[in-house]
């Protein structure tokens, strides 16, 4: 059994090479082929204008489809973790920080969610101040990291 690498900044990102490059690389080279015969037709072989039209409306489809097959699991496990970090938040926070809760905006969660107990406080501070902004901005500032080996 394989032993995980502690998770980091630097390697939360999951990317599965199957979706993220196989499926992903064979869709966009089959636009840009149906993109190619649109413009220059099948040499040697007429094919109807309207053919080669959906054609690329097909490639289309699929890549918006793969993508959309990626982004709404991610939309609706982006939910759950703003519920679990609402959670651990009305637990962890001091007093004064409680009623701001839900001034952060869900990609706040989205990053906060890997900071540890002790320094979460300190970390929504500077985001509701206004210090700390983008997600990525915030989640290099955690010096202990929660790991989250459940993401999509």
């Amino acid at each position: 059994m394989s032993r995980r690498q502690p998770q980091s900044y630097a390697n939360h990102r999951k990317f599965v090479p199957g979706y993220h490059f196989v499926a992903f690389g064979i869709l966009v080279i089959n636009l840009l082929w149906a993109l190619y015969r649109l413009v220059r037709g099948y040499p040697g072989f007429e094919m109807p204008l309207f053919d080669r039209i959906l054609g690329v409306a097909v490639a289309v489809a699929l890549v918006l489809v793969l993508y959309y097959a990626r982004i709404f699991p991610l939309k609706a496990q982006d939910r759950v973790i703003r519920l679990e970090e609402m959670l651990r938040m009305e637990r962890v926070l001091p007093a004064d920080l409680k009623p701001r809760i839900r001034d952060l905006r869900p990609s706040h969660f989205i990053a906060l969610r890997f900071a540890c107990d002790e320094q979460l406080p300190e970390l929504c501070r500077e985001v509701l101040a206004g210090r700390l902004t983008h997600r990525d901005e915030i989640k290099k500032r955690v010096r202990v990291w929660r790991e989250d080996h459940f993401r999509l």
